[in-house]
């Protein structure tokens, strides 16, 4: 299968499972990425609604809904599209929208934290809630055993006094974790407080490593690239904001002429800033 009929699966699915047009009385259907009171919003979502193909479907979902199936469906893609790279980046790796990072190699102290901070209500005031990450979507490899390492030549014996502490070593740990490859933050829409919570997170990620830093990305099917802007422009805390359906979004602000978000979305594009979902599998090979 080619990377495009993989991407149009993801966007059929989120047409068929999390699009839904929102009908008020007293004031004009949008789709629920849009902001109802936002004339731009309303008008960029229906054109993503058109450019993709979605059949409209009237009714509701709550929020968290919405945002379940976002990550999940996400996650499939990503999990399918990497899985058709595993000769540009090979290894065993874990896909879940169910772990925290002190479940991971890197971050495993953070689990003795957890512990301490549970029965310590001082220590639980004086840390916060935030200390703990749970990333939508983590992306994690398997260490590998001393077999795995000695497939193609002998490289290390359990005696040599060598690559003892290497957590991609299997044999190094009394209990293996995997390593986190990849944090990601699934936003369906984007208002600044959300943007907050990614920053936020990738923040934590970068203070309380033990290792490497894994890539730190957001997806997003917000349709207003002023909104996106808050999230994407700055550098240092994610690598970059990835969109659900980039040239769809593009197209369609072309269609409706508006300057603005025209502007601004050639600015994030071109300050490599925001990128399309179907470059993120090739981003995380890296």
């Amino acid at each position: 299968m080619k990377l495009v009929e993989l991407r149009r699966q993801y966007h059929r699915r989120i047409c068929e499972e999390i699009i839904r047009i929102i009908k008020k009385s007293g004031s004009s259907d949008y789709p629920n990425n849009a902001d109802g009171s936002n004339t731009a919003s309303r008008e960029i979502a229906w054109e993503l609604v058109k450019l993709m193909g979605c059949k409209p479907i009237y009714g509701s979902l709550s929020g968290q809904t919405v945002d379940n199936l976002f990550e999940l469906i996400t996650k499939d893609f990503l999990e399918e599209a990497l899985g058709m790279l595993q000769h540009i980046r090979p290894g065993k790796w874990i896909y879940t929208t169910i772990a925290e990072t002190s479940d991971l190699e890197y971050y495993r102290d953070l689990a003795r934290i957890k512990r301490f901070v549970k029965q310590n209500r001082e220590l639980a005031t004086t840390l916060g809630p935030d200390y703990v990450v749970s990333p939508d979507i983590i992306i994690a490899r398997k260490p590998v055993s001393d077999d795995e390492i000695n497939r193609t030549q002998k490289l290390i014996e359990t005696s040599d006094a060598a690559a003892k502490l290497t957590p991609i070593r299997k044999s190094n740990m009394d209990v293996p974790k995997p390593i986190l490859h990849a944090s990601i933050s699934c936003k369906w829409t984007l208002r600044s407080d959300r943007a907050q919570n990614t920053r936020t997170e990738a923040l934590n990620l970068i203070r309380n490593r033990k290792g490497k830093l894994p890539h730190i990305v957001a997806v997003t099917a917000e349709p207003t690239p002023i909104r996106i802007a808050s999230l994407a422009l700055g550098t240092g805390d994610i690598d970059c904001v990835y969109h659900f359906a980039l040239d769809e979004l593009k197209a369609g602000i072309e269609n409706i002429k508006n300057e603005d978000q025209l502007d601004m979305l050639n600015m994030l594009i071109e300050g490599r800033r925001l990128r399309d979902i179907s470059d993120l599998p090739f981003d995380l090979a890296t």
